[in-house]
C-alpha cells in the first residue's frame, strides 16, 4: 500500500514537472508557440468538457445551456490569456498564472493544517473553508508580489483575493459536474491527474476575467521609466 501511495507520488509529480515546462517554455517565448499551446490546451479542455455534459444526469436544457457556456468560457479564456502575454509581458501574464497556482498550493495546505468545517461537502467532501481562505490569502500574496514586479496599474493588486475565490469556485463547479457525471476526474490524459480540465478549472473563469479587463483598457503594465 506505501509503495503504491509513494509510486503515484511520482507519477503525479512527473506530471506536474512534464506540464510546468511545456507551459512555462510557451509561456516564456510567446508567439506562435503560446498560442499553438492555447489551441491544443483549449481544443482538449473542450472535448472533455463536451464529453462531460454528456455524461451528466441532468435535464435537457440544463445540458443545452452547459454545452453553450464551454465554449464561451474556454474561448474566452484562451483569447484573455493571449491578450495578456501579448499586451502585458510575460511577467504580466505569470501574474495571471501565478495567482491560480497559489491558490491552489495554498488552498490545500490550510486545508491540511488548519481542516475544519466543510465547505461544500455535498459537492466536493475534501474542500473546507480553511482551505478556501488559505486559498485566497495565497492569491493576494502572488498578486502583490508578481504583480508589482509586472508593472500591473489599473487595478488594485488586492485582486487577487477575489482572484483566489473565483478560481475555487471554478474548482467547486467542475467539482459539482464531475459529481453529476458520476466521474473522479474529467479525462485520463495527464498521468496522475487525469484531464485537463483537471488542471486548469480554476484558471478559466480568472483569465476570462483579467484578459476581458486588460482588452477593456482597465488592466495595463506601467511605463519604464
Amino acid at each position: 500500500m506505501v509503495a503504491a501511495v509513494k509510486s503515484d507520488f511520482w507519477v503525479r509529480a512527473g506530471s506536474a514537472i512534464i506540464l510546468f515546462a511545456i507551459a512555462g517554455a510557451a509561456l516564456w517565448f510567446g508567439g506562435i508557440a503560446f498560442g499553438l499551446l492555447l489551441l491544443v490546451g483549449g481544443a482538449l479542455v473542450l472535448v472533455e468538457w463536451f464529453q462531460l455534459v454528456k455524461a451528466m444526469t441532468i435535464g435537457g436544457g440544463a445540458r443545452t445551456g452547459l454545452n453553450i457556456l464551454g465554449p464561451i468560457l474556454i474561448l474566452g479564456s484562451m483569447a484573455g490569456l493571449w491578450f495578456v502575454r501579448d499586451h502585458l509581458g510575460v511577467t504580466g501574464a505569470f501574474w495571471v498564472f501565478g495567482m491560480v497556482w497559489a491558490t491552489d498550493i495554498g488552498a490545500y495546505f490550510a486545508g491540511r493544517a488548519f481542516g475544519g468545517a466543510r465547505l461544500a461537502p455535498a459537492i466536493s467532501p475534501s474542500k473546507t473553508w480553511s482551505g478556501l481562505f488559505g486559498g485566497m490569502v495565497a492569491a493576494l500574496i502572488a498578486s502583490a508580489t508578481i504583480g508589482d514586479r509586472a508593472g500591473i496599474v489599473g487595478v488594485p493588486l488586492w485582486i487577487g483575493l477575489f482572484m483566489g475565490l473565483l478560481a475555487q469556485l471554478g474548482d467547486l463547479a467542475q467539482s459539482w459536474m464531475k459529481r453529476r457525471a458520476a466521474v473522479k476526474d474529467s479525462g485520463k490524459l495527464i498521468p496522475g491527474h487525469g484531464g485537463l480540465f483537471d488542471r486548469v478549472d480554476g484558471l478559466l473563469p480568472v483569465a476570462l476575467l483579467l484578459g476581458a479587463l486588460a482588452f477593456a483598457g482597465h488592466i495595463a503594465v506601467r511605463a519604464a521609466g
